[in-house]
């Protein structure tokens, strides 16, 4: 076979990210291709390093994609539109034979209209919907116009894309599959100089830009507070590279010892390992929930961006888990109550009572088993679906 017949015979898959979740999903969709597909797949896309580390190499840094706000949103309008266009010209010079675009909704949205538009016969794929349950019912029929299919992670997302007419599979969450096994507590303690007793502050200040200028100090504030009576508490905190020079400036700062932590197996050791988290509202909190960590969740947006969201959203609860149980499993101190006054009593209750831990926990583990942990692979279901949709069109 001539090297022409071999590139004609390997499909080529177009992953398209716009922040550091969906590079993770990302990056677990490539592998799970590659091992269905014995190696045989071509990628190209928009990225992060993990999917850089499966193949897809990006035009430019998703970084500046990571948009949190709506003022912070129309600002950025000019460089979204920008980073489409070029993602649809990328796909013209590479001629994909499936297109697989992954959350960040405002950024893959407009991708989905200019593929659609540039190529009408490519399938369109979108991996994560918008949480049309919690508000906004109406992008619903917006992506169903958009995209051929979704590859949904709640189980409770299908009823309102299937009602827009948008064939929708689930797949479930990538990060219930996340595996602590691994994850080595003590080797955390050794890495910061931390004895076996003394208690650990995890401190998750997000992965936006937006959302490390609005928190970090509000946790500079409450980080001190706490060491202030705890002489022996150690604080850590990992960082997301998307961040990391904004992270390590707001650092310099500092008036409290921080030990940064950089790469995901120190990140998943130092949840095993923390005695609590802070953390903002996210992935991490389901994380964390996985690892056994009992935690408190802050988050703050802008203000005009929050008198909009207090509009449209319809659920009580920002954490993931705390929905799936119907209940603050751990408590939410967003916007107006996301003071260091408010952080610092929660985390102190939890630093003080083993038995608060332990029942949050325990709590957090009951709603883990609700949201579907220990179903199937959701990165090999996911892979599957795209591989229907190659078969479909002819090209496996």
């Amino acid at each position: 076979m001539t090297s022409t017949e071999v590139a004609e015979a390997t499909p080529c898959v177009m992953l398209v990210a716009g922040e550091a979740s969906g590079d993770t999903l990302g990056a677990g969709l490539a592998r799970a291709l590659k091992d269905k597909l014995g190696g045989r797949v071509r990628f190209v896309g928009v990225g992060g390093a993990g999917m850089a580390g499966e193949g897809v190499e990006s035009p430019f840094d998703i970084a500046e994609l990571s948009i949190l706000g709506l003022l912070e949103g129309l600002m950025a309008y000019p460089r979204v539109v920008k980073r489409a266009d070029e993602t649809a010209a990328l796909a013209l010079r590479e001629r994909p034979d499936v297109a697989v675009l992954i959350d960040s909704w405002g950024f893959t949205l407009r991708v989905a209209q200019r593929l659609r538009r540039q190529d009408p016969a490519l399938p369109l794929i979108k991996y994560v919907g918008p949480q049309v349950w919690a508000s906004r019912p109406g992008r619903a029929k917006t992506l169903a116009g958009a995209v051929d299919r979704l590859l949904a992670i709640h189980s409770f997302d299908a009823p309102y894309f299937e009602a827009a007419g948008l064939k929708t599979t689930f797949v479930g969450n990538s990060t219930l599959a996340r595996d602590f096994s691994g994850a080595d507590a003590a080797r955390l303690r050794a890495h910061i100089g931390a004895n076996a007793d003394e208690p650990i502050l995890l401190l998750l200040p997000g992965s936006r830009r937006g959302e490390i200028k609005l928190l970090m100090p509000i946790y500079e504030e409450t980080a001190t507070r706490l060491s202030a009576t705890r002489p022996g508490l150690k604080v850590v905190l990992p960082v997301a590279e998307t961040v990391a020079g904004e992270v390590e400036s707001a650092l310099s700062t500092w008036r409290t010892p921080v030990s940064l932590l950089r790469g995901d197996t120190l990140k998943y050791d130092a949840m095993k390992a923390a005695t609590v988290a802070l953390a903002c509202s996210g992935t991490v909190t389901t994380e964390l929930a996985l690892a056994g960590c009992p935690m408190v969740v802050a988050y703050r947006v802008g203000r005009l961006t929050y008198v909009v969201l207090k509009r449209l959203i319809t659920t009580p609860f920002a954490t993931l888990f705390n929905i799936a149980a119907g209940e603050a499993v751990a408590p939410e101190f967003l916007q107006d109550d996301c003071t260091p006054e408010h952080l610092a009593l929660a985390l102190a209750e939890r630093l003080n009572d083993p038995a608060l831990r332990q029942d949050q926990v325990a709590r957090q583990n009951a709603a883990l088993e609700r949201m579907g942990r220990g179903g199937p692979d959701p990165s090999t279901l996911a892979a599957e679906a795209v591989i229907e949709t190659l078969r479909d069109r002819g090209r496996l």
